[in-house]
């Protein structure tokens, strides 16, 4: 048993906004290798990428293509996921290892092509996992956060944390726009600048309604672009801050700080610095109210294309479960199982011989299965107090759902409170699609679709699952290729709560997934 420092963080880009310009090609290098950091008065090594925690930006706009070489220089395997770029026709360069490529060995390279949509403001995440190789080696959940970080940093009131705190240094009278992505392991969290309103004006690379709120909750995978007035004195100085957000299980309640710095010879002192009001840990009507002013722009040049009706509905459960603990071996789990999770009772496992791509593509059996379930095995009261126990059992399997070129998919995802409700951020590679509805309680098939959003419903790729509740999301399976759709707790994903979707080639070119790349990684 070994002691580990986790941090859980929150990435900040500020910039003054900036006019557009033609599509180009861009060229990174990325080294990967571990680099020792101090953090809470330890150092230690961490995963870096071309040394830097956290990594380098990539500065692109709508329609470049963005070429970025990777070196493994590391210990373990690695891949990078783009997150929230469909890759449109290009499963082969999305990343999520086993399931579109094998890991880049150390040692080895591999070039990722990343061609720009109409995503604006999405992030880069290598896949690194050692608090979560903890948990499934001891069957148990994973630990709690040391500390949350702001651009890497945990800020007041941690340990060896105030003088490399991050700052934000803006000028008064300009406007900026805020990039704001939650890279955090297991926590939804709530963000505000003191003494500042923020004007949301995106999320997950897609416009919404601009709305004015003093704070923002985002959940894990999402994104949120803000714009902030510096409309405060010369010299004056707030805190930014994030506290985490938890429905189900207790949390590190601690805040995360950085500082937002105006320009000017004064500055005001730490003390006189006053934290900004942010919600309680636990204040789900809070983080309701605001989910609920997210809507899509809706214009005559950022029009909504919303499947009106539709060719499949998928109905998945959520959930947690268990599994026999092997013989022989001791487990954490309750009862001495292994805690697992599972979509429709099923934990997806990921096969080491093959990505679930180059199996698809060069039809090679036995990687995986097609039949994900539309349904539920079983119907149950999902959002009960007292589950059957049967239910808390599930079984491991590589189930993938084919769709159909230009099929219009519904998916409901209902939460369950088998062993624990709590809530999902529920993401899906390769597309975007409409939050058409959510609620708390059991999906109701009659009923609830009448009061669906089928005019301005936000566009987005990741989506949170409400505690004892459900979210129903539509898009046109228009990608062709393999595509991963996960929850974005990383202990849950790499439990099973998982599974693939894979749409098939339609009629013309444009509509074909492309070939692979002649340096695919192998396994």
């Amino acid at each position: 048993m070994y002691s580990i420092t986790e941090f859980e963080f929150i990435i900040l880009v500020v910039g003054i906004l900036a006019c557009s310009a033609s599509a180009e090609t861009l060229y990174h290098n990325f080294i990967v290798k571990e680099t020792q950091y101090t953090r809470l008065c330890h150092t230690k090594q961490i995963l870096t990428v071309n040394g830097q925690f956290p990594g380098p930006t990539i500065y692109a706009r709508r329609g470049d293509t963005v070429i970025v070489n990777v070196r493994n220089c590391g210990k373990n395997n690695v891949t990078i996921h783009w997150h929230g770029v469909n890759q449109n026709r290009d499963p082969w360069h999305d990343g999520p290892e086993y399931i579109t490529q094998c890991p880049i060995q150390p040692d080895r390279n591999f070039t990722y092509r990343v061609s720009l949509g109409e995503e604006e403001g999405e992030w880069w995440i290598p896949d690194v996992r050692e608090v979560v190789e903890e948990s499934l080696r001891e069957g148990k959940g994973p630990n709690f956060s040391d500390a949350y970080t702001i651009n890497g940093q945990p800020g007041f009131p941690y340990p060896c944390s105030n003088d490399g705190e991050f700052t934000a240094r803006v000028d008064a009278g300009n406007t900026y726009l805020l990039r704001i992505i939650n890279a955090a392991n297991t926590k939804e969290l709530f963000f505000a600048v003191a003494g500042h309103h923020l004007t949301v004006v995106g999320t997950d690379g897609s416009y919404v309604k601009p709305f004015t709120t003093d704070f923002i909750m985002i959940i894990p995978g999402q994104t949120f672009d803000v714009l902030l007035d510096a409309n405060s004195t010369a010299g004056s100085r707030h805190y930014i801050a994030i506290r985490p957000y938890s429905s189900g299980f207790p949390v590190n309640i601690k805040n995360a700080t950085a500082v937002l710095q105006y320009s000017g010879n004064q500055r005001s002192p730490r003390l006189a610095m006053t934290l900004p009001s942010l919600p309680a840990f636990d204040d789900t009507n809070a983080v309701t109210a605001f989910t609920k002013q997210l809507h899509s722009l809706a214009s005559e040049v950022h029009p909504v294309h919303v499947p009106q009706s539709i060719d499949q509905q998928i109905i998945i459960t959520v959930a947690f479960n268990l599994l026999p603990c092997e013989p022989g071996k001791v487990c954490q789990g309750p009862l001495n199982t292994l805690l697992t999770t599972s979509l429709n009772n099923i934990s997806f496992v990921k096969s080491a011989r093959s990505s679930v791509l180059d199996a698809y593509y060069r039809n090679i059996s036995g990687v995986f299965g097609t039949e994900f379930p539309d349904k539920p095995p079983v119907p149950y009261d999902f959002t009960g107090k007292n589950m059957p126990s049967f239910l808390l059992l599930t079984r491991k399997a590589t189930e993938v759902r084919v769709l159909e070129y230009n099929t219009s998919v519904e998916i409901v995802f209902q939460g369950t409170n088998i062993l624990a409700g709590e809530n999902h951020p529920l993401h899906l590679h390769g597309h975007s699609f409409y939050v058409v509805g959510s609620g708390f309680g059991n999906f109701d098939k009659e009923k609830h679709p009448l009061k669906y959003n089928l005019v301005d419903p936000p566009y987005v790729n990741t989506v949170g699952i409400p505690m004892s509740g459900w979210a129903a999301i539509r898009f046109r399976a228009q990608n062709p290729g393999v595509w991963f759709m996960h929850c974005h707790f990383d202990f849950h994903q790499s439990t099973g709560m998982a599974t693939v979707l894979i749409v098939k080639d339609g009629e013309g070119s444009e509509s074909k997934m492309l070939p692979p790349p002649s340096d695919m990684p192998r396994c």
